[in-house]
């Protein structure tokens, strides 16, 4: 792997990353999400994946917290965020540091 970059997701909304030069992979449900993440994750360093495909595969997605790549990185969707993003971020923080440095509003 030399630092190849995806992203997953619905597939209007994941078009512009293309341009980027992001390697793009369009998924129409949630089977089709999970399938495409098997087959592109010994290929990609860092896998986008847009938050309406992320959380209903929360589950799945814990597979790629135990090694180093890929780095599965959930995203708004093209109709916004919903949260869950941030939300997996703050946990994944407090799970590495032992304390909410970034979100605490104390």
């Amino acid at each position: 792997m030399t630092g190849k970059t995806a992203i997953v997701g619905n597939g209007d909304g994941i078009m512009v990353f293309k341009a980027a030069g992001v390697a793009t992979f369009p998924v129409s449900d949630e089977k089709n999400a999970r399938d495409t993440l098997r087959k592109i994750a010994k290929e990609y360093q860092i896998i986008f994946i847009t938050e309406d495909f992320a959380r209903p595969l929360t589950e799945f997605l814990k597979r790629f917290d135990e090694e180093p790549y890929p780095v599965v990185v959930s995203i708004p969707s093209g109709s916004g965020s919903d949260g869950y993003g941030m939300e997996v971020l703050k946990r994944a923080m407090e799970r590495a540091l032992g304390v909410d440095i970034l979100f605490n509003k104390d």
